[in-house]
């Protein structure tokens, strides 16, 4: 372990307690000794995040009442009962109680220790699980990860059975699709969620700038250089650094940071020290790094150093379906931002949902989702129903543009009513085989279009 185990000790006898603690400080434990359970009970509560060592014999409260108590403020609390008055029958209900374990007297100051490390591990992996969990349900929500579709679906379990490696991550996805909250994600869903997330856009920054913003100077390294500055680097080790339009960096940086990438360490600007690092590099790109014709002039050794893992994100428009659910998430969202009511979905800004390409992604559409929310109006000529735009209508018969319309009909009814199939279908005044009949034929997947 790399924490000191914290230790609360419990026992009535004084020159017992003072021996017991001694033993623990030896083995690099935090031991807070407490002479009742009392006094222990007080100072303790379910974010502890070590182990509990009480004496079972103690007047007032037991150690068997103890663990009654400490059940109740957190049942995963690991708890070691000691008693010299121990048998079979005492150690079994101790253990059906909840006990982590039973030591009698007269005990080793190895095994007590031994006990109290394996303990420690547990209530350690108990600790980050649940924050793991709380961060797991507070990012569910996340711009483009909130999606049903199977793409999407394929997109979380990856990032989960990687999240927790040590490999180097490739995002490659176009603007607004939601890199930088899948990089985070890559961070917070792993070990190194302890460590620092450090994001820096290449394209952002000149090249005079960005070397000292990911290497760090020291005082004097260059005119304006007034005092020591940390990079980007050095500031995510132990955590993640993550390099958005990475194929925007300069060739020279490519090189210094070539090296940083096969040899784990940094030289910042005016020094020639050489400090390790040890950080996970996830980089983004809006192009295709692996092609040629679009990779310019990146680096290839650079583009095979990153390329561990490539994760792509999908465009909103590969993934039509789930237009609806994002939508509702955002609107609701910014009625509890505005304060305002949510207003009603008329059948144009319906087929403008259905039928826009989304060039924006997941950006444009919180966008207008909150002007949506604003009654701002979004533009009517952008909401031109399925016979205007870009197809020309004469290029259908009268049979296809009929089912076009019903399909777009059908799809506005689920969305204004958040695909609850009972409203849908008294909307629609059709019978209810009727309308599933309708949805297999035009390819409409009801569920889709429900609130999650």
């Amino acid at each position: 372990m790399n924490k000191r185990p914290s230790v609360f000790l419990i026992d009535d006898d004084p020159a017992l307690l003072r021996a017991t603690v001694q033993t623990l400080e030896l083995a690099d434990c935090a031991v807070s000794a407490f002479s009742s359970a009392a006094e222990a009970l007080a100072a303790l509560d379910a974010s502890f995040d070590g182990v509990i060592v009480s004496d079972v014999r103690m007047p007032g409260m037991d150690g068997l009442d103890l663990l009654t108590r400490l059940r109740d403020i957190d049942p995963e609390l690991p708890i070691v009962l000691v008693t010299g008055h121990g048998d079979i029958h005492m150690a079994v209900k101790a253990m059906q109680d909840g006990a982590y374990d039973f030591i009698t007297k007269p005990f080793s100051g190895e095994r007590l220790v031994q006990c109290i490390r394996r303990a420690a591990e547990k209530r350690a992996l108990v600790l980050d699980n649940r924050e793991l969990r709380r961060q797991v349900e507070e990012s569910e929500p996340d711009l483009p990860l909130l999606g049903q579709t199977p793409v999407m679906e394929r997109l979380r379990r990856t990032i989960r059975q990687i999240a927790d490696t040590e490999v180097d991550v490739l995002l490659i996805g176009e603007t607004g699709t939601g890199k930088e909250v899948v990089a985070s994600l890559l961070h917070r869903w792993g070990h190194r969620r302890r460590g620092n997330f450090v994001a820096l856009n290449c394209g952002a920054l000149p090249e005079q700038v960005m070397e000292s913003e990911l290497f760090g100077h020291e005082q004097g390294a260059f005119t304006g250089a007034q005092k020591r500055r940390i990079g980007r680097i050095e500031h995510a080790s132990g955590g993640t650094l993550f390099l958005d339009e990475i194929e925007s960096m300069a060739p020279a940086t490519q090189v210094h940071m070539l090296r940083v990438l096969e040899m784990r360490e940094v030289a910042p600007l005016g020094t020639n020290e050489v400090r390790p690092v040890d950080l996970r590099v996830v980089a983004a790109a809006k192009v295709d790094l692996g092609d040629p014709g679009q990779r310019g002039d990146f680096r290839e050794d650079l583009y095979y150093r990153l390329n561990v893992v490539t994760l792509s994100i999908p465009p909103l428009r590969e993934r039509r379906a789930d237009v609806p659910l994002l939508f509702r998430h955002f609107a609701q969202r910014a009625c509890q931002r505005f304060q305002r009511d949510m207003p009603a979905l008329d059948p144009a800004t319906a087929r403008f949902l259905a039928e826009h390409d989304w060039p924006g992604n997941v950006r444009e559409l919180t966008h207008f989702a909150e002007r949506h929310v604003l009654g701002l109006e979004p533009g009517k000529d952008r909401m031109a129903g399925p016979d205007t735009g870009a197809a020309d209508p004469h290029a259908f018969t009268l049979p296809d543009r009929m089912a076009r319309l019903e399909a777009d009909i059908i799809r506005e009814t689920l969305t204004m009513h958040a695909g609850d199939a009972r409203r849908t279908i008294e909307a629609l005044g059709i019978p209810r085989k009727t309308f599933y009949d309708k949805l297999q034929r035009h390819g409409i997947v009801r569920g889709d279009y429900e609130t999650r």
